[in-house]
């Protein structure tokens, strides 16, 4: 039988949460030999701004749901068969040594793996490894600028935006800044060629062909005129720029590192067993 107890005061939940012996702390409910206290349920049910009434219904759809996951729970412990109940025992077992040695690999990862990567190490990693960094798509550096039609600096921004002189790129920039113009410069970063895409009045196109024939463009709709200046362009299939994955191969380094460092842990462990006979193999 379940017994529920629902306080009159909602604000015990959040001033009752300390721990102390059971026989100081107020049961909520009770299932079998299973108790469920008051500080046990999660403050976070009564959000700020709900009335009492949805506060209480909160409170007590979270006792009756503990209720009913306990009393299965129960039944089950009842009527599982020993096989069952050992599979259930070797499984909590597995689950905890996991769970154990999950936290003491995390633990011994903060303390002991030299986590620092240099320069070097990334660039010398990426160039012993280049025929596994294949781009999956097409990536550009290019400038882009959005215009209404009808401007008065149309024209100046037509002649200034194929440049890559930097006076030409800054009186562009300063050009956009005072007309609240869209304004991206992507010549120093590579970017998938499909970000511009969505950006653009492209209709349905082949990318590499119109990336070999196209330098800079101007598009238009009714509205405005898209200009784009294509700065430099790596084909899907070719290997991936060097500054577009750097962090993905530092991260690989790391990656290897951690794997290493375990193996490591786990085999010193092992072998210090052995050696101490804390370990018997029969």
């Amino acid at each position: 039988m379940v017994r529920l107890i629902i306080p009159l005061l909602l604000l015990a939940v959040v001033s009752c949460r300390h721990a102390g012996t059971d026989e100081n702390r107020n049961a909520v409910a009770r299932a079998g030999d299973r108790v469920l206290y008051l500080d046990q349920i999660p403050s976070g049910l009564m959000m700020e701004g709900m009335s009492k009434a949805d506060s209480t219904s909160a409170v007590q759809s979270y006792i009756r749901q503990w209720a009913r996951k306990e009393l299965m729970a129960l039944r089950a412990e009842e009527n599982l068969t020993p096989e069952y109940k050992a599979e259930v025992n070797r499984q909590l077992n597995e689950m905890r040594n996991n769970l154990l040695i999950y936290q003491y690999q995390h633990q011994m990862i903060i303390q002991r793996m030299d986590t620092t990567v240099t320069d070097n190490e990334v660039q010398d990693y990426y160039v012993s490894n280049l025929s596994t960094f294949t781009l999956t798509s097409n990536l550009i550096r290019a400038l882009y600028i959005k215009v209404p039609e009808g401007m008065s600096e149309l024209d100046r921004i037509r002649k200034l935006y194929r440049s890559q002189e930097s006076a030409d790129i800054r009186e562009l920039e300063d050009i956009c800044t005072r007309f609240g113009l869209r304004f991206e410069d992507y010549s120093d970063e590579w970017i998938p060629f499909t970000q511009l895409l969505m950006e653009v009045p492209f209709e349905s196109v082949d990318q590499e062909q119109w990336l070999a024939r196209n330098s800079a463009v101007e598009l238009k709709d009714d509205r405005f005129s898209y200009f784009i200046a294509i700065r430099e362009y790596r084909l899907r299939n070719s290997v991936a720029p060097f500054e577009y994955i750097r962090g993905q191969v530092r991260t690989i380094i790391l990656n290897n590192r951690r794997n290493d460092f375990l193996q490591k842990l786990e085999d010193g462990i092992y072998n210090e067993a052995v050696s101490n006979n804390t370990l018997k193999l029969y």
